[in-house]
Order: C-alpha cells, then sequence, then structure tokens
C-alpha cells in the first residue's frame, strides 16, 4: 500500500537525484528502467532527512532490540551513520555503529573494522542501500562472523527491488533469508515506486519499462 510516508521518501530519493529512471546497468548484469544511488546525497539536510526514514522503519522493527549496527563500505558507512544519529535523536535509542574498511589498516589500531568493536553475543543489524542480486550481503557477513560470535538478525534498504536471486524461484532476500537467517527491511519496495508512477500520471512510457522489467526479473 502506497502510504503518506512513501510518498515522501520517493520524492525525497527523486529531488536529490537518487532515484533515477532511463536504462542503467545493474550489479548483477541486468538492463534496468531505474536505478537507487545513494551515493548523490550530497548535503547535510539530505543525509539528515535519509537518517529519519531509516530511523523510523529501524524502531517500527527492531525497537531497542538490537546491540550494533553495521554499514558496509562505501555506502552503508553514511547510511549507518545517519541513521545511528537519527534513532538517538528522534527516539532517544542510543546505539553504536561501525562499518568495514575494503583493505584492511596495518597501522595504527589496524584491522578492517571502524568504530565499535563487535563483541560475542552481539545482535548486529545491517544499514545498506539495496538488494539486487544479494552479492554485497554475501561478502559483508563473512566480515561481521569473523569480528566475533555475532548473530546478524535483520537488514535494513532504502528499496526492495523484489528481483531473482541466484535461484529463479526466489527473491535476492528470500536468499539472504534462507542462508543467513536475515530479515531484509526495506522503506519502499519496487511496487511501491509503480504505484506512485501510476498515480502520478506523467511517466507512462517509464511505467510500461518498470512493468516489463518486474514481470522478467521479479517475484512477489
Amino acid at each position: 500500500m502506497l502510504t503518506a510516508s512513501k510518498i515522501k521518501f520517493i520524492e525525497f530519493m527523486m529531488s536529490a537525484d537518487v532515484l533515477r529512471f532511463g536504462e542503467f546497468k545493474t550489479k548483477s548484469g541486468r538492463l534496468s528502467p531505474y536505478f537507487v544511488n545513494t551515493g548523490n546525497y550530497r548535503t547535510g539536510a539530505q543525509i539528515s532527512e535519509l537518517g529519519k526514514f531509516y530511523a523510523q522503519c529501524i524502531k517500527d522493527t527492531c525497537g531497542n532490540n538490537f546491540d550494533a549496527m553495521f554499514g558496509p563500505a562505501y555506502k552503508g558507512i553514511p547510511l549507518a551513520t545517519s541513521a545511528a544519529g537519527a534513532l538517538a535523536r528522534e527516539f532517544d535509542i542510543d546505539k553504536p555503529f561501525f562499518f568495514n574498511r575494503k583493505e584492511a589498516k596495518d597501522h595504527g589500531e589496524g584491522g578492517s573494522l571502524v568504530g565499535y568493536k563487535p563483541q560475542d553475543g552481539d545482535r548486529i543489524i545491517i544499514i545498506e542501500d539495496v538488494i539486487t542480486a544479494g552479492t554485497a550481503v554475501r561478502e559483508t557477513v563473512p566480515v561481521l562472523l569473523s569480528a566475533a560470535k555475532v548473530t546478524v538478525t535483520d537488514m535494513f534498504i532504502s528499496v526492495n527491488r523484489c528481483e531473482i536471486g541466484q535461484n529463479p524461484n526466489k527473491t535476492a532476500v528470500m536468499e539472504v533469508k534462507d542462508e543467513f537467517g536475515i530479515d531484509v527491511h526495506s522503506i519502499v519496495d519496487v511496487r511501491d515506486l509503480c504505484e506512485y508512477l501510476k498515480e502520478n500520471g506523467n511517466y507512462t512510457q517509464v511505467l510500461a519499462a518498470m512493468e516489463r522489467y518486474i514481470e522478467q526479473y521479479c517475484k512477489f
């Protein structure tokens, strides 16, 4: 259902040039009629507002029932940072956050993780932008499990593309749940985007391309 908060988030992404329509090659190699690039958030006001959307989704789903949040390098770093700030500011939920380096540091404190140091028994949530084929998740989970005996319970993303993963009968989100036991929660999904385009009425060609793409690659 396309709620007022979802419309607000979609228009927020469009105003920041984060949600774009056209033809884009995704990490999975598919030619997509839309693309979500959270790297286009570039102002303090934008990242502050984005954090509120993530914080609301985290609060509604997990409440206070987690120990730390992880932002995978690189795009997950500002996402986790802004979400942590908004959780503390808006809901008085003050949780530590951390992220990884692509290459381990061999001087100073060393290691590949920056910020909070995971402890055995921690319940960790991941903050990311989107899931297309699940490739990034498969790279991220080993990093966390090698840091400590943690449980990765939930993952929060901006947009669920609802696309099939390696198994043609399952979406990438379903595969993440089956392989790692992680529940993925999105602020909006591809159906919300299509519903928005329908209600707007100015995106006839884009909507047609979206519907063709969904027919070929998506599963609900």
